[in-house]
């Protein structure tokens, strides 16, 4: 059974939606992935990961709220990037996505039904 195309409304409110995440990363200023902490000897350090290693870089008192400034913009753009997944794969739920718009905008070709998973093999010992 061919699932039916989105309606030429909803694409064009999926669409719409889609430009605001587009004019709001515009707004975004600098990035960068991390955290920044103080110690408890009132320093500030940055900490990200790079190539699955932590990396710890001191920063003084004026760098370290442009690092937050900037890893909150971070987080804005993983939110705003994750928005625009959504959209793209039009999700009903979190968990169980729905048509993608991309293959749901027009007409395609018929889909074949999922085979149920074969039992394991057990083994016979005589």
């Amino acid at each position: 059974m061919q699932k039916t195309p989105l309606s030429p409304e909803k694409i064009a409110r999926l669409n719409q939606q889609f430009e605001q995440c587009k004019a709001q990363l515009l707004q975004l200023s600098w990035i960068t992935q991390g955290s920044v902490f103080e110690t408890q000897e009132h320093t500030w350090r940055w900490t990200r990961k790079v190539k699955a290693k932590t990396v710890t870089v001191a920063l003084s008192a004026q760098q370290a709220p442009l690092f937050q400034q900037a890893i909150a913009q971070h987080r804005k753009l993983e939110a705003l990037l994750e928005k625009m997944r959504a959209i793209t794969l039009d999700r009903v739920a979190e968990i169980v996505p729905s048509q993608k718009i991309l293959l749901g905008s027009v007409p395609g070709p018929p889909r074949r039904k999922r085979t149920p998973p074969k039992p394991p093999l057990t083994s016979r010992h005589s």
